[in-house]
């Protein structure tokens, strides 16, 4: 994710309740540990995921965040917000998918200056509104960096084997820009809104590419988690309303 976010459902000039929060220790998650840095996969070309060993890492569930603290010789601090790309049976590791900020000091150490073996210092889990625990069917939505909590839920859903139904929808500028492409499978549908693949239509995410999922929902209907710009999420929120998504089971995390 990028350098800030904010956390909420969707809400129509009416209101809604926020339901489902998961309760959220705050002992644990006021911990600072130190995370050793230990490996670094080029994702995309402005995107890279950074793998870190965190001894005493409580663990999370999918969808939620930590914070990232850098500090200078000199002691200036830098601190930021970064959902977690990893499944939670991960051994004691913990993966960040970062984009290359312009300007961004805390993405810009990272992509330039960060070698394994580096160490910073990573507090949480943090927020349990966004998480998913894997026990109710998933239509998950995002937009270019917003992919990276939704890639946590999918390799959840993966490891454990679940049955319960999950979907991606993801919308990307063009195949390049992709983010985990290599991983993505059957579960995924693509959007690109720049350049696609021959016979692939181009452009934004439409009504169209929620009818399949949101016409013949399954048993019990869908959770909705959709991950993206502040435009994205509006935008994305707006069609699942429109389709028949109830409001109060959408959940939205933006960043921008």
């Amino acid at each position: 994710m990028t350098e800030t976010r904010t956390t909420g459902t969707f809400t129509p000039p009416t209101g809604f309740a926020v339901p489902g929060r998961i309760a959220v220790g705050e002992r644990t998650a006021a911990v600072w540990r130190t995370a050793t840095l230990t490996e670094i996969r080029r994702e995309t070309p402005g995107a890279a995921t950074f793998r870190f060993a965190v001894p005493g890492w409580p663990g999370h569930l999918p969808g939620q965040h930590l914070l990232l603290r850098l500090t200078a010789e000199d002691g200036y601090t830098a601190q930021r917000h970064y959902s977690i790309a990893s499944a939670p049976d991960d051994g004691g590791h913990v993966e960040l998918t970062l984009d290359r900020v312009e300007g961004g000091e805390v993405s810009g150490w990272f992509h330039t200056v960060a070698r394994p073996g580096d160490r910073v210092e990573v507090r949480g889990p943090v927020s349990g509104f966004f998480a998913w625990p894997g026990d109710r069917p998933a239509l998950l939505i995002g937009a270019g960096s917003g992919v990276v909590p939704l890639m946590s839920m999918i390799r959840h859903h993966r490891a454990r084997g679940l049955d319960v139904p999950l979907r991606l929808l993801v919308s990307a500028r063009s195949p390049d820009e992709l983010i985990y492409a290599r991983e993505l499978g059957a579960e995924t549908t693509p959007v690109f809104t720049r350049s696609a693949p021959e016979g692939v239509p181009v452009g934004r995410m439409t009504a169209a590419h929620l009818a399949p999922f949101l016409s013949e929902p399954p048993s019990g209907g869908w959770e909705a988690y959709v991950c993206g710009s502040n435009a994205f999420a509006e935008h994305a929120s707006r069609l699942l309303v429109a389709a028949g998504q109830p409001v109060d089971r959408i959940r939205i995390e933006r960043f921008g």
